[in-house]
């Protein structure tokens, strides 16, 4: 099952169970997925969506939610932080977990290596590797900050 098939069912499952957060957070979702699928189909390089596309379009919109987020968190607005909260908890769920900060900090470190990197001039190399490698299981924030502190040594 694709992952906009699931999306889909978990729509028709939030529909019938008349939960309105979920059910606007998939509508928002499946809108966002028709953008894309009709932005993929014109244009010189047509392609069908596929799970790929919709994993980037879902961390896209994670990373709005988190800052979103983090906006609220300063300014007390209570009310629009759950709001964000429950549509990020809705988010990652269909995306692959991430590691945790020392897993990353492991990986960062043995790419570092790996790659003799030495100064921050190296940060994009290193980056390139770990996108390469680990696209799906990193948050590439926290790894930019850590491959500061690590290469700034």
């Amino acid at each position: 099952m694709s992952l906009k098939d699931t999306i889909e069912t978990e729509y028709k499952n939030a529909l019938k169970s008349k939960d309105k957060t979920k059910i606007s957070t998939y509508r928002l979702i499946l809108s966002s997925i028709k953008d894309l699928d009709i932005s993929n189909r014109s244009g010189p390089n047509k392609k069908d969506t596929d799970d790929d596309d919709i994993k980037k379009l879902l961390k896209k919109m994670v990373k709005q939610r988190a800052e979103s987020i983090e906006i609220y968190k300063k300014n007390n607005r209570n009310d629009l932080l759950e709001v964000e909260q429950n549509e990020f908890e809705i988010l990652t769920s269909f995306l692959p977990k991430q590691l945790s900060e020392e897993d990353t900090k492991k990986i960062c470190e043995e790419i570092i290596t790996k790659l003799g990197a030495n100064s921050i001039k190296d940060m994009g190399k290193v980056m390139g590797a770990l996108k390469q490698q680990y696209s799906d299981d990193l948050d590439f924030a926290k790894a930019g900050a850590l491959l500061k502190q690590l290469l700034n040594k």
